[in-house]
């Protein structure tokens, strides 16, 4: 098989933790001031939690500062194993897609610190990866392509060859512009509104993903 490499998208992809950290943002958010809704955060899905918290706070009027984020991810951290859903099959998809020869990758615009605890909610460590980019190791977040880019530089995988799993807007945007093949999960996103930024394939699950990503291989 040519090299080539399979990226995952980690909230709504890997695992179901987006409602959790709103949970946890709200109650960061809560402590400094206002008293924002979990729909004050769908626009900045997939876009880090500077701009996850940061954008819901200044829209209430409140200036962003990284003590938000850092008290977030606190809370996030202890209840994770509480509030963070991993999707059914996503360990054994793993597992399948490093047995058929790919370099596996996790490109996720969240910190670390949150990458590594979802990590541990799934039970995979992570040297099981070929690399790991967070949001803590790149300037410009999704829909940039730069996260994307610099997970295919890690792994020595040319962009073309490399296929995208991701469940948001802004991520599927970054793959397409980084010039890779991306599948949609409509686990953020409903699938009429995936189709608006035209990745390769949509489909409701992981399970289904690998599939797909099975098919991509014989190409």
């Amino acid at each position: 098989m040519e090299n080539k490499a399979v990226i995952f998208d980690m909230d709504g992809v890997l695992v179901h933790s987006e409602d959790a950290m709103k949970t946890t943002s709200i109650e960061s958010l809560r402590r400094f001031g206002i008293d924002p809704q979990k729909s004050d955060f769908i626009e900045f899905t997939g876009m880090g939690e500077d701009a996850f918290i940061g954008g819901v706070a200044r829209k209430y009027g409140l200036e962003y500062t990284t003590e938000m984020k850092d008290y977030a991810y606190m809370l996030y951290v202890e209840k994770a194993r509480d509030l963070v859903e991993v999707f059914d099959g996503v360990k054994e998809v793993l597992l399948r897609v490093k047995n058929q020869g790919f370099k596996v990758a996790v490109a996720s615009a969240a910190d670390l610190i949150k990458v590594k605890t979802n990590l541990a909610c799934i039970g995979v460590e992570v040297d099981f990866f070929d690399a790991l980019v967070t949001g803590s190791d790149i300037e410009k977040k999704k829909p940039d392509p730069e996260i994307f880019l610099k997970a295919a530089e890690l792994i020595d995988v040319e962009p073309e060859n490399c296929m995208v799993v991701e469940d948001a807007k802004s991520g599927i945007m970054a793959a397409k512009s980084a010039g890779m093949s991306v599948i949609g999960i409509t686990t953020a996103f409903t699938e009429d509104e995936l189709e608006t930024v035209e990745p390769d394939y949509i489909v409701d699950d992981i399970k289904e993903a690998y599939l797909k990503i099975s098919e991509w291989k014989s190409r």
